[in-house]
């Protein structure tokens, strides 16, 4: 036996490596509850419960694996209680948090919908959610206040114009992000329809892509104001012109934001428009089978390329999974024009689009069905939701666009908003979400109609975006907003322990307004700011930025060379 294989005298043996839970690598045993959970059965197979079992007999009937795992892959999550405040949502059970109503997403890749499914899930929302609605940053709607009762009705009426919440949640392939204007706008690289159409098609409800590590987010534009977002998802194609093979996409992998946040990376790879597809099926597979499951923690794609690099992922995914390799490609050239298309714009056929911004992507089943009374009036049939919580109606009649825009403005949805009003976004907050500590977006709203009074003498060339998040988990994207804020307990000057946030600042992602390489923002770990004081910093930070900034320096830039007492 070679003396390798003892340690040395006074010394203990190497501690084993624990397993990763990596298919390929460690085998199939489930390593926690939800692995074992999702190993138990496929977790699609909830469905026939739910209509056969759970709406009939009621919310107490459901199993904990269903009503906490399972439920996911069908786009429902239990919402929070009424009155719980933010102070006990690391103290309590999750039985103790949740109310017996769900939150329910709607499966809207690209965002797309015609007007007639756009009033079908109005309908929905004014008849079985409360007239609850909103646009959230993943381009679909979110209902509340849904009842198991009348989650198989909801379906039906769903289905019957073509929409669905198969793997709307879940560990399983999300919704795909898609510009908003696939296939009209003028300056357009490449339409993602047929990409988005092809995924939908072959690989959404499979069953052997429905028990990931984990979530996998997509995004795929061939806009060039690069309008999804593409640094922060799981995989990005992004439109791009290869010299040699014409229009096609850039492959981008694992972004994420959370607590743990990460770019995307190029893999320096160009992918046809026949290859996507099957490019975008071989990424979720190495993900299924390399992908970390031992700790939900480092299930995402992003932990296992900050542990492969870029280069060993285009080996593996070329090698492994497709049989053959891609060209190598140009990146994205930087965008000239924004990414949420608010305002109005000419279309490729002529007609126009019109981009409006509700406040932090709050409608209502009201609103919606308006919404689509009004597009129709102007020659409309189809409207698409952004990553933005914005808006958009395609297809208007020039004539028409006057009328629309001022019937919108009625509603509450602008297509001339104000700095703040384009920029802030917030997550669902305390109001919903069990893992909220701090109201979101009644906060934020209020926080707009506040600053555009109190710096409506500034004049502002450039959006400053504001994220409001009500806990660590980032789903309205803090790390990359000028100025994130996390939701938290802060404890005021007087010892008083209050809702509050803690502070990002600089954040951004390519874009019109930024020259520089996408950057996360810098945290102000020691600097808190109670909810109540949000109006106040906000005003007080941009008006630093506006006396300190160089000609044209970006908040974002700003932010990350100044002296962080600026910053206070």
């Amino acid at each position: 036996m070679s003396a390798d294989t003892h340690a040395r005298p006074g010394t203990r043996p190497p501690r084993a490596t624990k397993p990763n839970g990596q298919w390929k690598v460690d085998g199939r045993e489930p390593l926690n509850g939800n692995e074992r959970f999702k190993a138990e059965e496929n977790s699609l197979d909830v469905r026939q419960r739910i209509e056969e079992v759970y709406a009939k007999e009621g919310f107490d009937s459901i199993s904990d694996d269903d009503l906490h795992g399972r439920f996911r892959w069908w786009g429902l999550y239990t919402q929070r209680r009424p009155g719980i405040d933010g102070g006990r949502t690391a103290q309590l059970e999750t039985s103790e948090l949740e109310d017996s109503y769900f939150m329910m997403r709607v499966r809207t890749d690209g965002g797309a919908m015609t007007t007639e499914q756009l009033r079908v899930v109005a309908g929905i929302s004014t008849e079985l959610a409360r007239d609850t609605a909103d646009i959230s940053d993943r381009q679909n709607i979110q209902y509340h206040w849904i009842r198991v009762e009348d989650v198989p009705e909801i379906w039906r009426r769903l289905e019957s114009v073509g929409l669905g919440t198969t793997e709307a949640c879940g560990d399983c392939p999300r919704v795909i992000l898609g510009s908003p204007l696939a296939g009209v706008a003028a300056n357009e690289i490449i339409d993602p329809t047929p990409v988005i159409e092809e995924i939908q098609r072959r690989f959404i409800g499979d069953p052997e892509l429905a028990n990931l590590p984990r979530k996998f987010k997509s995004a795929i534009t061939g806009h060039p104001s690069l309008d999804v977002v593409h640094e922060i998802n799981d995989i990005s194609l992004v439109g791009v012109v290869h010299p040699e093979l014409g229009p096609g996409y850039d492959l981008w992998v694992g972004g994420g934001l959370s607590t743990s946040a990460r770019l995307a990376e190029r893999l320096g790879a160009f992918v046809t428009e026949d290859q996507a597809a099957d490019v975008w099926h071989a990424v979720v597979q190495i993900f299924r089978d390399y992908g970390f499951r031992r700790l939900r923690n480092k299930a995402r794609l992003k932990f296992l390329l900050a542990q492969w690099g870029p280069e060993r992922f285009r080996e593996v995914l070329e090698t492994e999974y497709l049989g053959y390799a891609l060209a190598d490609g140009p990146a994205p050239e930087q965008p000239s024009a924004p990414g949420d298309h608010v305002g109005v714009h000419l279309q490729k056929d002529g007609r126009r689009y019109v981009g409006v911004a509700p406040r932090v992507g709050r409608v209502s089943g009201s609103i919606l069905t308006r919404v689509a009374e009004l597009a129709e009036a102007a020659g409309s049939r189809r409207v698409r939701l952004t990553p933005h919580q914005k808006l958009v109606v395609l297809d208007v009649e020039p004539d028409a666009v006057d009328t629309l825009v001022a019937g919108l403005e009625e509603l509450g949805l602008t297509a001339t908003p104000s700095v703040f009003r384009r920029s802030t976004m917030a997550c669902t907050g305390i109001e919903f979400c069990k893992l909220a500590i701090v109201e979101t977006k009644a906060t934020a709203a209020a926080a707009i109609d506040e600053l555009e009074r109190r710096l409506a003498d500034l004049d502002l060339d450039q959006q400053v975006t504001l994220h409001v998040n009500g806990c660590p988990n980032s789903c309205a994207r803090i790390q990359t907003a000028d100025i994130g804020l996390k939701g938290q307990i802060v404890t005021t000057d007087q010892g008083e322990q209050v809702p509050g946030f803690q502070v990002h600042l600089g954040g951004t992602l390519t874009d019109s307004r930024n020259p520089d390489e996408p950057v996360l923002g810098r945290t102000l770990r020691a600097h808190k700011i109670a909810a109540a004081e949000l109006p106040d910093y906000v005003e007080r930070v941009v008006r630093a930025w506006d006396a300190g900034r160089e000609p044209g320096e970006s908040f974002a830039a700003w932010a990350h060379r100044a002296d962080e007492e600026a910053l206070r």
